[in-house]
């Protein structure tokens, strides 16, 4: 766009709609862009929270439910974590796109107004310990609706900001919408210890074992509302709907969403194609999960499911008619490009990491050290609870809580050194921090006293999500740089998305090789993935001769 256009005044002319925008050009940045920029990404911060803690909240809620004594094994409840996992990740495919095919204020005020169904029917389902599995898992399938929404949310974000600013904008938006996990594992916990809504939120129950909050244990016979872990998500949706309506924009420029039908026609588009993430991402959980658990029994290994429901999804979707096949067609242009798949790689390391952990930190806390490992008869056993183990209620938002308010700093610290030198050291560190963890799982893992252990893993777990936290900004700057303005919103949500099947992995293996009894052996496994993920880096965005020289 030639800097000397006349811009029309957003909002006098057409709504909510910006027909001009230019940020590159200082001018207009100063005079109105940077104030309309700075309006959409408040609002979309908070939008994004919520949407990443409804997404993960079955990490905290499922830790409740053992401690109340719901009629689940621990294996099923972990097939909750993972059932949200898997199709956050794959409704982050479709919403890759949602910005072109609807426009940001249209996606934004609508995937936040959905989340409201999930967590309205937690609520409702937790309020009764005889509710069966399958209620539990559609709901868990519904929060995908949040692990969605982060694709559409930094896709929206990129097209705001100057290229020199968007390390730390995205950053923003990420970092600070990251702080849903931690929010979640805060104020989840404390709002289950009174009755927050009065008689319309239900009876309480009575914990069957400890459980606590970050300011302490909370003793067994103690009671608790566990059902306001949904409901006290609707006391922020609500209004954060009414701000994406009234204070959101649209561009409408060629190169963000210059062909949007009107706001009916995008909700319903955008719903078709978060229906087609949802069957595919169904069906690949039919295929994984045990009959008793609701699926096929077939015991399909992860590893194909993960394929078998990127390529379903990526290919539905192309066949979607009218104007949406041909703005899906010019979009996919993004899979020619290798260095699409040379950062999905990279930032499954690194955000990949972050959410997956996230997501299975609490109940590797109380799986690992919240009971005695004793040798009985020759055989290690684990079903003795631990009266000294630490509480996971108690500790498990601090991993979160470093990760995403460091982000911003990467993001910054990368917009003056390069993303791709600071997504290198983040990397090296990654190895040596996971590979501690390992020792330290194993040592706990074998010993009636495990609380031991605690202090050197749960401080190493820390550092671990500090250098996931650096690399996620890291990484959005490298794709900020290397990709041209229309390809960079759709690398983003793409990348994310791919990354976002971390929420699933990691609580999968996890859970795996606990049932293994070895639980250091995955996060030797995943110590190696960073290696790989060192050489790949460099190669591609550090060595001299390589295409991007360190962006």
């Amino acid at each position: 766009m030639n800097s000397k256009t006349e811009y029309k005044e957003p909002g006098k002319t057409s709504g909510a709609d910006i027909h001009e925008w230019d940020p590159e050009n200082e001018q207009f940045w100063e005079s109105k862009g940077k104030a309309i920029a700075n309006r959409n990404l408040w609002i979309s911060i908070p939008s994004l929270l919520c949407g990443f803690a409804v997404w993960l909240y079955w990490g905290i809620i499922t830790v409740q439910m053992l401690n109340l004594g719901f009629p689940f094994a621990k294996s099923e409840l972990f097939t909750l974590m993972a059932i949200a996992g898997l199709t956050g990740a794959t409704l982050r495919i479709p919403s890759s796109f949602f910005i072109r095919i609807a426009g940001g204020r249209n996606t934004i005020f609508f995937t936040t107004a959905l989340l409201m169904l999930p967590a309205l029917g937690a609520g409702i389902a937790l309020a009764d310990s005889t509710t069966p599995l399958w209620v539990f898992q559609v709901l868990a399938l519904l929060s995908g609706f949040g692990g969605g929404n982060f694709a559409s949310s930094m896709s929206n974000i990129s097209f705001f900001f100057p290229k020199k600013q968007q390390g730390l904008a995205l950053g923003l938006n990420a970092g600070l919408g990251n702080f849903g996990v931690t929010s979640m594992q805060i104020l989840v916990p404390l709002v289950m210890t009174f009755g927050l809504f009065g008689a319309l939120g239900g009876e309480s129950m009575v914990l069957q074992s400890t459980s606590g909050t970050l300011i302490g244990k909370i003793p067994a016979g103690s009671e608790t509302y566990i059902q306001n872990a949904g409901f006290v998500w609707l006391l922020f949706l609500i209004p954060l709907a009414f701000a994406g309506w009234f204070g959101m924009n649209n561009l409408r420029t060629k190169d963000v969403s210059p062909e949007i039908p009107g706001a009916i026609g995008s909700f319903m588009t955008i719903s078709f194609m978060l229906f087609i993430g949802f069957v595919t991402a169904a069906f690949g959980l039919w295929l994984m999960l045990p009959e008793s658990a609701n699926g096929s029994g077939f015991g399909v290994p992860k590893e194909i499911v993960l394929l078998i429901v990127i390529a379903s999804t990526v290919f539905l979707l192309k066949q979607v008619p009218g104007q949406t096949k041909s703005i899906l067609k010019r979009q996919y242009q993004i899979f020619n490009n290798k260095h699409t798949w040379v950062m999905s790689v990279i930032y499954t390391m690194t955000f990949g990491s972050f959410i997956g952990f996230a997501a299975s930190f609490p109940l590797a806390i109380k799986v690992i050290f919240g009971y005695q490992h004793l040798m009985v008869d020759g055989v290690m056993t684990h079903n003795t609870a631990n009266a000294n183990g630490p509480s996971a209620l108690m500790y498990a938002w601090m991993g979160p809580f470093i990760g995403a308010l460091i982000r911003p700093v990467g993001g910054w610290i990368s917009d003056k050194v390069g993303g791709a030198l600071v997504t290198q050291v983040c990397s090296v560190v990654m190895v040596a921090s996971a590979l501690g963890v390992a020792y330290y799982m194993k040592a706990a893992y074998a010993s009636a006293t495990p609380e031991e252990f605690f202090v050197p893993f749960f401080v190493l777990f820390l550092v671990l999500f500090a250098a996931t936290g650096i690399g996620n900004g890291s990484t959005f700057r490298t794709i900020a740089m290397v990709f041209p303005k229309e390809q960079a919103g759709p690398v983003l949500g793409w990348t994310s998305a791919v990354a976002a099947y971390g929420a699933f992995y990691i609580p999968k293996v996890l859970g795996e090789q606990i049932k293994a009894t070895t639980p250091e052996v995955a996060l030797i496994g995943f110590a190696v993935f960073y290696g790989v993920c060192i050489i790949i880096n460099w190669w591609f965005y550090l060595r001299k001769s390589g295409e991007f020289y360190n962006p």
